[in-house]
């Protein structure tokens, strides 16, 4: 592995989902601006840096699921693994209002040490853990802030992302999850669920895997206790429902 650009759990497990987390920790490796990006360390602990609580789902949804899962280990405001080398966005200068200063400061080379360290390295892992099997499931788990700075609240506690392309997985799992009547499910909400180049687009959607990706809000998943408690209430969900699209 190199430079800890990943981790991967339960690489023996013989389940048919692969669990990623694109975003599940703040760390900075020491040759990107020392390991320090210029921020306050309340911020290298918001959403902005990572997705928080999303680690501890996708471990805990991974175990239950019989399945493997692999996590990034650097931080989205190194380089964001769930973006395309190309796009604008890769390197954040600004993010949720604040500033982000050694990325400023970042030219072109230090852009392809970092996609050349930690970006690729990630996106090799994932792809040879997906072509374990021939019906792979891509299960992406995020985390979003309840709040955006200046934005209203979010009411939803659970958002499924999914693209045009093949939306099979996720409706039947939005249907599944409107049964729960105490959730608020976000239908492509709080984001959009397809960006070209993004994870899901680079490894299910041009593969022709089946995918879907889950939001959860942050704050319901800040503890392990909390991050179990989604995953044992989500995993008879997923199974059904891939059982339903999928046979």
């Amino acid at each position: 592995m190199t430079d800890r650009a990943y981790e991967i759990i339960g690489e023996d497990r013989g389940g048919r989902w692969l669990v990623t987390c694109d975003h599940a920790t703040n760390r900075v490796p020491d040759w990107v601006a020392g390991g320090d990006l210029g921020i306050a360390a309340e911020d290298m602990a918001r959403h902005i840096a990572y997705d928080v609580g999303a680690a501890g789902v996708t471990k805990a949804l991974a175990e239950r699921l019989g399945s493997p899962a692999i996590l990034t280990d650097f931080s989205r405001l190194v380089i964001d693994p769930n973006r395309g080398e190309d796009d604008p966005t890769l390197v954040m200068r600004l993010y949720d209002g604040t500033i982000i200063p050694a990325n400023r400061a970042a030219g072109p080379e230090a852009v392809e040490e970092r996609l050349s360290r930690l970006h690729r390295p990630y996106h090799a892992a994932l792809a040879r853990l997906a072509a374990r099997r021939p019906d792979t499931v891509i299960l992406a788990i995020h985390s979003f802030t309840p709040r955006l700075n200046g934005r209203p609240p979010r009411p939803w506690q659970i958002g499924v992302l999914y693209s045009h392309i093949d939306a099979r997985l996720s409706q039947v799992l939005l249907a599944r999850l409107a049964r729960e009547a105490d959730l608020c499910t976000g239908d492509n909400e709080p984001y959009l669920g397809h960006l070209p180049g993004d994870s899901v687009d680079r490894h299910a959607l041009k593969p022709g895997r089946h995918n879907t990706l889950i939001e959860l809000r942050n704050d319901l998943i800040a503890t392990p206790e909390q991050q179990a408690a989604w995953a044992e209430r989500l995993t008879p969900i997923l199974e059904a429902a891939l059982a339903e699209v999928a046979g």
